[in-house]
């Protein structure tokens, strides 16, 4: 009989497994492609004032939904399609938000045609390298700073909508431009070893 004992994680996981994985897989990887970009970047927004959890749990009906995030085919969306979405029960049917998916795809292909990629774009607010954090409780990390404060501003001023400041900053969680796993994580250690 094994007495091996699970890896400390950062609490805010829980026990869901869809949540575990997505903590020791994915959440503050460091990630420079354009399209999970995109998708972590409408996901983000869709999350607004639900859970995270809610999110990753509708995570493949969003892919089904809008074209595997592919951003031309989202930009091309018509009104016919955006009405479509919002009779769709496997995504989030805020009008909004929805309508904020195809203005933000019309927005990141103007951010990739200016900067060569919007990984170029998003990695130049931390100057091309993960903000390597500390903290050792929850309490400690932040849910915005002044780097999303601009990075927010710049995305609004580009056209985007559902870009918040707190949103923003979730983005950089995620996709790794801040490593705001616990100290006493076990993937605090393992992410910090592969920058």
């Amino acid at each position: 009989m094994s007495n091996l004992t699970a890896p400390r994680r950062c609490p805010w996981c829980g026990v869901e497994p869809v949540y575990i994985a997505y903590h020791d897989e994915e959440w503050g990887v460091p990630c420079h492609d354009d399209r999970r970009l995109f998708e972590f970047l409408i996901l983000e927004g869709a999350q607004a004032g639900l859970s995270w959890l809610t999110v990753l749990k509708k995570r493949q009906n969003y892919r089904t939904a809008f074209a595997d995030w592919e951003v031309e085919k989202i930009a091309a969306f018509t009104d016919d399609d955006l009405a479509r979405l919002r009779q769709n029960p496997g995504i989030i049917r805020n009008r909004l938000k929805i309508a904020a998916a195809r203005q933000n795809a019309e927005a990141f292909l103007r951010i990739q045609a200016e900067f060569s990629s919007f990984s170029d774009y998003l990695w130049r607010f931390v100057d091309g390298q993960t903000i390597e954090n500390s903290w050792r409780h929850m309490a400690e990390i932040p849910t915005k700073t002044a780097i999303s404060d601009q990075m927010s501003k710049d995305l609004k001023r580009r056209g985007m909508t559902f870009v918040g400041t707190t949103i923003c900053y979730s983005l950089m969680q995620a996709m790794g431009l801040v490593n705001d796993h616990l100290r006493d994580c076990f993937r605090h250690a393992e992410l910090a070893r592969r920058i």
